[in-house]
Parts: structure tokens; sequence; C-alpha cells
């Protein structure tokens, strides 16, 4: 045996070691561990918000409204009961958070709007124990419970634009007659159930953008195709266009343009409703066409 072979074995052998190492791991320590809904946790993921719907009424229970003025100096206040009316939603909104300079590495999550003025924010994120910082390395091994945060508009989006100063993009859902309201409701059982049935976070598998993903999928099978920018969320946008996802503000730039919200909100004083602020500088209603055929060439609904 030569050299090279030689090497080469050595090489297969320690490969080998290694998976099979990995896989006893995998199976012995990890797979084992199971989600849990009774720990100390962070002081920002507290509470499990849960929902009732009793005919056009939602009724939601430990919504978040923190007020940040850094991450360290806030607020901290839980609402005991919001309430709104399924048949006043009026808006969606896709928010992408780039808090990172990977431009891929990006938060996202939802906005709903109601008629009554309440924008309700739901964000999938990690659910940390006390004193417990994230790390997307950690997230590969069972290390933090899915957390599906429901919070007000000023508090999710707030902690971002104001206390974070990352880079913030709303852009407007386009929906079929009848799909937001589906979505919404898809948001409320997928609470419900996060709130008897804990599940895993995963850094790839099951993220803030995944977890989106598929329950737009849930709605409607197949709306979204899967696409490597599900996995890098600050690539989003694109993707979100061509699906007539969102609004076409005037192709990818001129949306993100007009979507972009972070500067507006640092210049808030604290006076007045902070979501009407934010739609103040943002691109009015625009019909929605179910006739609008997908890049694919079909003629699709989108959710």
């Amino acid at each position: 045996m030569d050299g090279s072979s030689a090497a080469a074995w050595v090489f297969v052998s320690l490969m080998g070691v290694v998976i099979l190492r990995v896989g006893f791991v995998w199976y012995t320590r990890i797979r084992p561990l199971q989600p849990s809904l009774d720990l100390e946790w962070a002081a920002d993921c507290e509470h499990l918000t849960t929902a009732t719907v009793d005919g056009n009424d939602l009724v939601f229970r430990n919504v978040r409204d923190f007020h940040w003025r850094t991450t360290r100096d806030r607020d901290e206040r839980w609402d005991d009961e919001v309430k709104v009316k399924i048949d006043e939603l009026t808006d969606v909104w896709f928010v992408v958070d780039h808090f990172h300079s990977l431009h891929g590495m990006a938060h996202t999550y939802l906005t709903f709007d109601f008629a009554c003025g309440t924008c309700l924010s739901f964000s999938f994120e990690t659910r940390r124990e006390r004193n417990e910082r994230y790390h997307p390395w950690d997230g590969l091994w069972r290390a933090y419970e899915l957390y599906l945060l429901v919070g007000h508009e000023r508090d999710v989006t707030g902690l971002r634009t104001t206390a974070r100063k990352n880079r913030d993009y709303m852009l407007r859902a386009m929906t079929p007659p009848g799909k937001d309201r589906e979505l919404l409701l898809a948001m409320v059982a997928k609470l419900n159930k996060l709130a008897v049935q804990p599940e895993w976070y995963h850094s790839l598998l099951t993220t803030c953008n995944t977890s989106i993903v598929n329950i737009v999928n849930q709605i409607t099978p197949g709306r979204i195709p899967f696409l490597w920018r599900n996995f890098l969320p600050g690539y989003t946008p694109k993707a979100a266009l061509r699906l007539k996802l969102v609004e076409d503000w005037g192709g990818l730039e001129g949306t993100l343009e007009a979507a972009r919200v972070d500067e507006v909100a640092q210049q808030w004083s604290g006076d007045g409703d902070y979501s009407a602020m934010l739609r103040a500088h943002l691109p009015s209603k625009q019909k929605f066409s179910e006739e609008e055929p997908t890049s694919a060439g079909q003629n699709r609904s989108p959710a």
C-alpha cells in the first residue's frame, strides 16, 4: 500500500469513528431528551400565550407588552387579556428583521392588524431558560424549546427597530378573501398546541421562517415550495415577491425601499400610536387578484 492509499484509509477510518461517535451520542444522550413546559424561563419568554375562539370573538391571554429602551433597559408587562374580532382582521404583514452582517441571517415573523387598532405579532423563537443565551450550534441539539411569542407590535417590532437598531422591513401579505383568517386561526391552533405539547426548536429545520412556511402550506398545500431561501430568511423577500405572497411596490429594490421601517421607528418620540406611525410611511393596500399567475405560469391563490 503506497503512502497516498494509506492516508486515505486512515482518513476514512477516522471519519467512520466520528460518524459512529456522533450517532452514539445522538441516540443515547440527545434523542431521549424531551421538551419541557416547566422550567425557570427567561423574562421575555416566561409566559405562554393561549387563545380561545368563540364564534367571531378571539381572546388572547398573556400577550407580551414590553417597552424597550435598550435590550437591558425595559419595562416588563404582560396583558392578561386581549380581545379582537376575527372578521375585523384587516392586514397581515411579513416582517424581515436583519440582525446580522451576513445578509441571509435574519428573523421573520407575522403581524396581524385589526380594525380596532390592535396589532399583534406572532414570532417563532427559542424559549430560553433564565441566564441562557441562544447559539445556533446548540439549537441543532435539542437545547431550546420552540416558542411562539405573541406580543403587541410596539413590543416585538419595537425591540428590533429601537432597542437593537436592526434593519427591518414590513411587507404586506397578499391573501384572497378568507385566507388571512385561516392563517390567523392556524397560528392560534399552533399557539394552543405548544402550550400543552412542547416541541424542540431546530436551527435548520424548525426555525422562525420554516415554521411560517409549514403553516402556510398547511392552509394551501404546496403554496411555498422547497427553497434554499427558506433556510436563509434574509433572502425571503425575493422569493415572496416571485411567488406573489407579498405586494410588489416596485420590484425587489423598490419594495424593500418602501418597506423599510427601522429608520422611521428610530425617530419616534414615544408619543402616539407606534403601529399607526409605521403604517403612515408604508404604501396603501393593493387590490388582490386571484387570477395573477405565479412564476411557474400557474394560477394559484396565495395564502
